[in-house]
């Protein structure tokens, strides 16, 4: 899903490349996306993207992301609207659930002949009592 319509966009001067055009363009953009009043994704969902990018969500609830490193606002609004879609994305998705397997037959058998190996291998350390 592409949440670029409910994103808020702010900007700011910007640190780094771009000489003198620093100092008088503004090219950080931060983009805010509130969670919970999309109508994107239904409450398991909000809450899911809630429990998984809790670091990156303001205590008014929502999500933000800057970007600064283009030198242009444009380049920079592109890119943080992917960062933010793509953060969404990962967060929507599920791990599949682990199934414990157990041994296979000739696992159980390499271990015990290595085990077998190692018992003979110390047996010849031992001293001999006459």
């Amino acid at each position: 899903m592409d949440i670029t319509g409910e994103i808020k966009f702010n900007t700011a001067r910007s640190g780094g490349k771009g000489g003198q055009n620093v100092n008088k363009v503004e090219t950080m953009v931060e983009g805010y996306w509130n969670i919970t009043a999309s109508k994107l994704f239904n409450e398991d969902q909000k809450g899911l993207i809630n429990e998984k990018l809790a670091n990156k969500i303001t205590q008014q609830g929502f999500l933000l992301v800057k970007s600064q490193t283009e030198r242009s606002q444009l380049a920079n609004k592109l890119e943080v609207i992917q960062k933010m879609n793509q953060l969404v994305k990962k967060a929507l998705l599920v791990p599949k659930k682990r199934r414990p397997t157990k041994p296979g037959k000739a696992a159980k058998e390499k271990r015990i002949g290595t085990k077998k190996k190692w018992g003979e291998i110390k047996q010849t350390r031992m001293k001999i009592k006459p």
